[in-house]
């Protein structure tokens, strides 16, 4: 089944859009996994609904990120806060950080 997902680079921003599914990661990663040059910003507002194979992706991308000095991530689509809770992941979507698991 095809993917209504796509992502586009402006300036130092990666925007997703669409569902973030697993349909959506499966055509999107291979395009991702490459070097995406210096992000610092992950603009998640056009992102309609993510389950937790979207969750992860977009948690992939953070880190990354991170290591580039930023990090930033905006948008709230629909499953993120209970997919947050549930695997205990900070607003920063990191797997690693203190509050993440307290």
């Amino acid at each position: 089944m095809a993917s209504d997902a796509t992502f586009r680079i402006e300036g130092d921003t990666l925007h997703l859009a669409g569902v973030l599914d697993r349909d959506a990661v499966t055509e999107l990663w291979p395009q991702l996994a490459h070097g995406l040059g210096p992000l610092r910003q992950l603009d998640l507002q056009t992102v309609e609904r993510i389950d937790s194979a979207g969750l992860a992706l977009v948690g992939e991308l953070a880190a990354r990120l991170r290591t580039q000095g930023g990090g930033s991530v905006t948008g709230t689509p629909a499953g993120l806060q209970e997919l947050c809770a549930a695997y205990r992941l900070s607003p920063s979507l990191d797997f690693n950080a203190p509050s993440a698991g307290s």
